[in-house]
């Protein structure tokens, strides 16, 4: 594919108008789990590819509507034609995952059919005893939580972050987006990689899902079972390095249930002066820590504890309305709808964001604070012009996809927005 203008990365704020965006869209690695092998693969419970990728589908159609959209896929493919490119991938995948005897094999594939299978895995060829005993199917397990490219990297201001996640299983994911973002000729950035820059501690881990980047001097960042404190201390590291006062906004999250997984599952901006919450963690936890951290040139001058995210925010000169996932009322409503990743939401623009339409509670509290409510199929079929509202949410079914544990946030990797007026 030929590549004239590259994409600079530029990524300060969650809401402003989406340039370009990367997705993934699922495809066997899905079907490749079992129930037996599921919780290795994170999930807690197998998903029908065949209910998932027609709703996955309508929700990437949406995105190309509105803005334009690599796949990985693709992305991984072009930068397999450098063969010194594909060759050192293919070492630190094979080094990684401790599987030096398949080496040999992926580097005789084929760009396409090796973009394919780090992806959707490499079944194990029986040519041992050993192997032949083995209960495993695969070599390189498949990347089933790939479609959520929010995780293994992260936009922040014009460079890209690459994680490490917290699971080896999904290792292979931060390995494969640090390769594009270094080589792919469509974009122009730099990538920063804190844990292995920064820390000596071996216990940092940071996600993607858990960073949210709310203008070009404040971060949102939870503290989870995903993301550790050595791991945002790595990024603090990173943040010295950069001229200029920074503010880290910390959200400390439950380690159960596994819907607490992320900050986006728990807050999520909308525009530029509302957000999404969930109301019981965010405003009412006690047990939760919400903390401030300030960096000025080459050190943290204070860390404080905060009220809550809103208050910090609204110190800073953000000043969010809140909007309550699954209402206000029934604490069972605001749980089922936030383990539905009803907090989740994605902005195309201020104001205008996508979510999963069954979470209906919830599309009721967005109305009455003036969002219009669409169905994708709707605006697909061209039946509503968005262009004509300033407000708007834009429901994806979700009923097979929020089985995976993440909405339309995790399934998107934005690397470029417009500034927005703060």
């Amino acid at each position: 594919m030929d590549y004239k203008e590259k994409v600079q990365v530029s990524i300060n704020s969650e809401i402003g108008k989406l340039n370009c965006v990367i997705t993934h869209t699922p495809g066997p690695e899905v079907e490749n789990m079992t129930p037996e092998n599921a919780a290795r693969a994170l999930y807690s419970d197998i998903l029908n590819l065949s209910v998932a990728l027609p709703e996955y589908n309508e929700f990437n159609q949406v995105l190309q509507k509105v803005t334009k959209v690599f796949e990985v896929k693709d992305l991984l493919s072009d930068v397999l034609t450098n063969e010194k490119v594909k060759n050192n991938l293919i070492s630190k995948i094979c080094r990684t995952e401790v599987v030096d005897d398949v080496c040999y094999l992926l580097s005789g594939m084929s760009n396409e059919d090796l973009a394919r299978e780090l992806i959707e895995g490499v079944e194990m060829r029986n040519d041992t005893l050993t192997k032949f005993l083995d209960n495993e199917r695969f070599t390189l397990h498949p990347l089933p939580n790939f479609f959520f490219t929010r995780d293994a990297s992260f936009s922040m201001n014009d460079k890209v972050i690459i994680s490490k996640m917290a699971s080896k299983v999904r290792d292979r994911e931060a390995l494969i987006m640090e390769a594009i973002f270094d080589y792919h000729p469509a974009f122009s950035t730099q990538t920063i990689n804190p844990v292995k820059l920064f820390d000596k501690s071996g216990k940092a881990t940071i996600e993607g899902g858990d960073v949210q980047i709310a203008r070009n001097d404040i971060f949102l960042s939870g503290i989870s079972a995903r993301t550790t404190s050595q791991g945002i201390d790595s990024v603090l590291e990173y943040l010295k390095t950069l001229p200029g006062t920074k503010h880290l906004i910390l959200q400390e999250l439950p380690y159960s249930p596994e819907s607490f997984i992320h900050l986006d599952m728990v807050f999520t901006f909308l525009d530029v002066d509302k957000c999404m919450i969930f109301e019981p963690l965010i405003l009412r936890s006690s047990r939760h820590l919400t903390i401030h951290v300030i960096v000025e040139e080459n050190q943290v001058v204070q860390i404080k504890e905060e009220d809550n995210i809103l208050v910090a925010l609204r110190k800073l000169g953000i000043d969010l309305e809140p909007i309550a996932c699954g209402g206000h009322y029934d604490s069972y409503i605001m749980e089922r709808e936030q383990w539905q990743s009803g907090a989740n939401f994605f902005a195309i623009a201020p104001g205008k964001v996508i979510g999963y339409g069954r979470n209906t509670h919830t599309m009721n509290e967005l109305n009455k604070h003036g969002f219009e409510i669409f169905k994708a199929k709707d605006v697909l079929k061209n039946n509503i012009d968005i262009n004509m509202y300033e407000k708007y949410v834009i429901t994806i079914e979700g009923d097979e996809l929020s089985r995976g544990g993440g909405g339309a946030r995790c399934m998107t990797m934005p690397i470029s927005r417009q500034p927005v007026d703060w």
